[in-house]
């Protein structure tokens, strides 16, 4: 463009032409030969529109050079620069309305009106129906009046707005990363970062390819920090989460162990229980057998008290009158075995009352053949007598030798024979006899 507004002597096109050229090196870094360019330029001719933008490119240039030298020293008079062609900018050709209404954004607090926050120059921008990389580049310029949250909001509309005008100048999502990293969103930040190095290559842009690689090792750094440290984290979670497994174990090994003892305990509990059941059931039998037994007792020796003193008076009586013959006839009166008949009646009959089914439970424990049954008329028969007295507790051979009117020997011989014929081993024997239920006819 320049050489052929120089062949065709097109001064305001040469201009022009000179000016766009040092936007794209200042763009692209090249800062003196941008400078070169504009000092071609004579500004001597220069009025209007082309004077402010001449005066904008210089604006523009002494704050690039600023920033590139970083320097609290050397920056100072460009930045100085800059503001005076600024201010001469817009002396030449001053702001219209929209760029007015975009500096009201940099006032202080404390002058400029509540109602104008950054959300209504955020929808301001917007709604103004801008080209798409003029809204980058407004909201760019905007996002310095602020920082923070609402700085990323313009700086994420400037780089939004920037991809889809397809623009690779990188500034808007170089600044949004760098925003995002101080905001300690580092993945972000790096993801930004990564995206405004490869724009700037792509671009060519050699002042922000600086601004990058300085920036981008720091958020790469942090960014290995917090995953390390996420990592770390994570082995820690992982090692407590081990510990708090075994303890948990550990835990339920004594708990099951306990469970168990307890099962256990209740087991043997249950098992006394029963076995006290068992006893109190035997005491109760026993004591029910004894009560039985002293009543028939005191029952008996009331009937044969009774028997004597009749006698006792009928003897003194005949005495007295001399009548020795009628004593001994009255003597002859007198039947032993009969009594003896009745009182081992009347135990048969206590005793079949208390055990109804002695006679079966007994006859159950030997071969049919075998079995003793009583005769028709009878309760009891020796043979169960003996047994009937063993289930009621009395072991030794002499006393049931004494209350049947038996020698020892006959005792044991009928015990011996029956065990002998017995279905079970005959050491337990009797105490299957024992096992024999007793019934009470009261509790009926």
């Amino acid at each position: 463009m320049i050489e052929l507004s120089e062949k065709f002597r097109k001064k305001d096109h040469l201009i022009q032409s000179k000016i766009l050229l040092g936007h794209t090196l200042l763009h692209s870094g090249f800062y003196k030969e941008a400078f070169d360019i504009i000092r071609e330029i004579d500004t001597s001719t220069l009025s209007g529109t082309r004077k402010a933008d001449y005066l904008i490119l210089r604006a523009r240039l002494n704050v690039g050079i600023a920033e590139y030298d970083n320097d609290a020293y050397f920056s100072e008079s460009y930045q100085k620069q800059s503001e005076e062609d600024f201010k001469k900018a817009e002396v030449v050709t001053p702001s219209n309305n929209f760029e007015k209404t975009i500096d009201l954004a940099f006032l202080p607090d404390s002058v400029r009106p509540k109602k104008l926050t950054p959300g209504f120059f955020f929808n301001y921008i917007v709604h103004q129906g801008l080209p798409e990389h003029t809204v980058a580049m407004v909201a760019t310029r905007i996002s310095f009046a602020y920082t923070g949250y609402d700085r990323i909001c313009f700086l994420a509309l400037a780089t939004i707005n920037d991809i889809r005008s397809s623009t690779k100048e990188t500034l808007a999502i170089f600044l949004l990363g760098q925003e995002l990293f101080k905001q300690g969103r580092t993945n972000d930040a790096y993801l930004f970062m990564q995206e405004a190095a490869r724009n700037a290559k792509f671009y060519g842009a050699r002042n922000r390819a600086v601004q990058i690689e300085s920036m981008l090792p720091l958020v790469a750094g942090k960014l290995i920090n917090e995953k390390q440290h996420q990592q770390d984290k994570l082995l820690i979670g992982l090692l407590i989460f081990l510990i708090v497994a075994v303890i948990l174990f550990f835990l339920l090994v004594i708990y099951r162990r306990q469970m168990l003892r307890i099962k256990a305990n209740e087991l043997m509990i249950k098992e006394k229980n029963k076995e006290l059941e068992t006893v109190n059931g035997k005491l109760w039998e026993s004591t029910r057998i004894k009560e039985e037994l002293i009543g028939l007792f005191f029952k008996t020796c009331s009937s044969y008290i009774e028997t004597l003193d009749k006698i006792k008076h009928q003897t003194l009586h005949n005495i007295k009158l001399g009548k020795y013959k009628d004593i001994n006839q009255f003597l002859n009166e007198v039947h032993i075995e009969e009594e003896k008949g009745n009182l081992y009646n009347m135990l048969d009959t206590v005793f079949l009352t208390m055990f109804p089914n002695f006679i079966t439970a007994f006859n159950a424990l030997l071969k049919k053949e075998d079995q003793i049954w009583p005769k028709s008329g009878e309760t009891l028969n020796a043979t169960l007598r003996i047994f009937a007295l063993i289930r009621l507790g009395i072991n030794e051979h002499e006393a049931i030798a004494k209350i049947l009117d038996y020698s020892v020997s006959t005792v044991y011989t009928y015990k011996t024979r029956i065990k002998s014929r017995a279905l079970v081993p005959a050491n337990d024997f009797e105490q299957k006899i024992m096992e024999i239920k007793f019934i009470d006819s009261n509790s009926n």
